[in-house]
């Protein structure tokens, strides 16, 4: 009997501990519509279901408790399939992907028409837009924990507004102290 409250216990403890490390995901319109209530920055995860670095963003950094707490508590979080079906309204226009084939749906299809917009041609690539929904920066590629914490932070804290320059960039970048752990 101790044996199976404790096994019951443990993986309750389990459960409820990787349910509170995941980022909160919510839809483009969605976050859009919270940010009229509580401003925050959107973080966007522009993917595609059939892309091998977007699993490992997703598994690698994503799951990590540093950039899910941080992501938690700064930014609105979006997945948004490049080349999914998704109809999306964004500043005052309705996009969708006329191209779509559902038979397609795991493999390459066409791609979305706000991917397009929002200048995403690589994937995985993390698109930060500011507390009014305006396009701040799409971020190409995998990125680690630490790596994502640059940009997390330098976004999060609008100091990428007094970078001008590549030099005013890579002084940034240099003395830039990773806290996450990978």
């Amino acid at each position: 009997m101790k044996k199976t409250t404790f096994l019951f216990a443990l993986t309750l403890f389990t459960a409820l501990t990787a349910v509170s490390q995941s980022i909160k995901w919510v839809t483009f319109e969605e976050a859009v519509a919270l940010q009229k209530k509580k401003p925050k920055k959107i973080m966007m995860d522009v993917y595609t279901n059939w892309c091998g670095p977007c699993k490992m963003l997703d598994k690698n950094t994503f799951q990590n408790t540093d950039v899910v707490n941080y992501v938690n508590e700064n930014y609105y979080a979006v997945k948004f399939n490049a080349e999914g079906n998704d109809v999306v309204k964004y500043k005052g226009a309705t996009y969708s992907n006329p191209g779509y084939k559902p038979e397609f749906a795991n493999k390459r299809n066409s791609v979305h028409e706000l991917t397009s917009i929002l200048g995403v041609n690589a994937y995985p690539t993390i698109v930060f837009f500011d507390e009014k929904g305006e396009l701040i920066f799409p971020l190409r590629g995998y990125q680690n924990p630490q790596q994502l914490e640059l940009y997390l932070k330098m976004f999060g804290t609008d100091a990428h507004k007094s970078i001008k320059t590549q030099e005013e960039f890579n002084t940034y970048y240099s003395s830039f102290v990773p806290k996450f752990k990978n």
